[in-house]
């Protein structure tokens, strides 16, 4: 496998490259700005070369050979199938599609019909003109199937080979729970294991339907794209407060008082913009007018934080820093033990879990990646605080995005902050940057000498226009609401830092 720390994925012959160099890579290599833009207009030129993609927005290609299989052997003319690993989950999508669509002829039907023991992968059959809807409830819900699956599925898997693979994954979760646990304070049944971080959050919002139905919900701070579209799409509606300060503060009290909530969503810190709230007076709010908080620590990382105290249920991806090495997608929600909904959480989200549950052989490389985790935190958290301050000293530079640069940030961090020397700092890996010539974003970014692509949380530095890739279709919203169209967001690795900062050097305008 290619040593990316040393020799990442960069230049523009790079483009389309899996990131990392694995049949189960979930990034891909997008090295040029003119190519983020290319492959959000779908240039034929830029996606006809992309052998992988982040799997909820580009199709595997294990997974699309698996579903032209099952399009020749299940699917009539005119019609399409997506594949869950469930029924249930099969049966939720073929459920949105005709909530969506005014068409006939959505079927559910399991793979292997004669065999119910060998796995419980299930098609969904719809017609072609429901496609578009159908690939957005496989974005929004995380239930896909997982490249994984798909290669045995492809390989022609018999239920003595499933069921090898089912027992070595459940010792593999097994494990992944105590070590979060662990990690977290918390019982291991308190510990939900999903196949995506989104899959996570859709079952966290298909929860708080089930808890508080008719109510909407609230988004403190602007977030990573689908978090809200998920509640949009799958909630009462959604009351966004794109900041996190003492206005938005304000305004959230104020809603609090003026209506009922199901739920208030925030992340820790957020995502793109860096910022972390105030979440013990969130709590408060919370306990005073009867909404649950849902906290997302994929960024800082349960290593670094314990949102725990004032969180009622905290998700993540374990895709990102748990994994590290960028193969593999899965996701957590874990239900805090002094949550006054814990016992109707737990028993909601397990039968979530059920419909949507990680796949034993993604298990087990999970186990594997995840042994290091707390230490390759701690070292991308310090090496992150190094060179955010050495970006923000940089007179190209007009603004970095990161909680140690901010005192308010920097306060709201320590509040949840881990204690122990050995803990990370609590800031986490992630950072993004405008620069004070928007013009020279373009070649800054391609003079980058960093692995260039979707994801972060990465062993080895990954950089992104985060805006183009996330927002290319609303770019004046996302403006408005403080996501500068020329945002790059860079999540650090192990490199040395010194190495690092000598790569930025090197690209920044002189």
């Amino acid at each position: 496998m290619r040593d990316l720390l040393n020799d990442p994925l960069w230049e523009a012959a790079d483009l389309g490259r899996p990131i990392p160099d694995s049949r189960h890579a979930v990034s891909v290599c997008l090295p040029t700005w003119a190519s983020v833009i290319g492959y959000e207009e779908a240039d034929p030129a830029v996606t006809g070369r992309m052998q992988a993609g982040y799997p909820r927005f580009f199709c595997h290609p294990l997974v699309t050979e698996l579903l032209a299989r099952v399009a020749r052997e299940k699917a009539g003319d005119g019609k399409k199938v997506l594949v869950f690993p469930t029924p249930e989950a099969a049966a939720a999508a073929a459920d949105w599609i005709l909530l969506k669509e005014d068409v006939r002829g959505v079927a559910v039907r399991r793979l292997h019909e004669d065999d119910e023991a060998s796995t419980n992968a299930t098609a969904v059959i719809f017609p072609a003109e429901a496609e578009k809807t159908a690939r957005l409830y496989w974005r929004f819900s995380g239930q896909g199937v997982s490249s994984r699956l798909a290669e045995c599925l492809l390989a022609g898997w018999g239920a003595s080979e499933f069921r090898a693979a089912e027992s070595e994954g459940a010792a593999a979760r097994s494990l992944v729970r105590q070590r979060l646990a662990a990690l977290t304070g918390q019982p291991a049944d308190h510990v939900f294991l999903f196949c995506s971080g989104m899959a996570g959050v859709h079952a966290v919002q298909r929860t708080l339907g089930l808890l508080r139905p008719g109510l909407p919900t609230a988004q403190l701070g602007f977030p990573y794209v689908d978090v809200l579209k998920v509640q949009e799409e799958f909630g009462a509606g959604v009351r966004f407060l794109p900041g996190v300060g003492a206005e938005a503060m304000a305004e959230l009290a104020a809603l609090a008082a003026r209506e009922p909530l199901a739920g208030l969503y925030t992340e820790l810190p957020s995502n793109p913009l860096i910022e972390m709230p105030d979440l013990p007076a969130v709590a408060r709010l919370a306990a005073a007018h009867g909404f649950l908080v849902v906290a997302d620590d994929t960024v800082a990382t349960c290593a670094g934080i314990d949102a725990f105290a004032h969180a009622d249920v905290v998700t993540t991806s374990l895709t990102k820093a748990f994994s590290g090495v960028g193969d593999v997608l899965a996701g957590a929600v874990i239900v805090s033990g002094r949550s006054a909904w814990v016992d109707p959480l737990r028993r909601l989200l397990s039968a979530q879990e059920a419909a949507a549950p990680l796949f034993g052989l993604d298990a087990v490389v999970l186990e594997k990646n995840s042994v290091d985790f707390v230490e390759r935190v701690r070292r991308m958290s310090n090496s992150a605080a190094t060179v955010a301050a050495w970006l923000a000293a940089h007179p190209a530079v007009e603004r970095v995005h990161y909680p140690s640069l901010n005192p308010a940030q920097e306060a709201a961090c320590a509040a949840l902050r881990r204690p122990g020397p050995s803990s990370a700092s609590g800031h986490g890996m992630l950072l993004s940057l405008t620069l004070r010539d928007p013009a020279a974003t373009p070649a800054f970014f391609d003079r980058l000498r960093l692995c260039k692509g979707p994801s972060l949380g990465t062993n080895y530095s990954l950089a992104c226009p985060y805006t183009l890739l996330a927002h290319y279709t609303e770019l004046e919203w996302a403006a408005r609401c403080g996501v500068s169209r020329d945002l790059i967001r860079v999540s650090i690795g192990l490199e040395d830092p010194a190495e690092l900062i000598s790569r930025f050097q090197d690209a920044l305008p002189q």
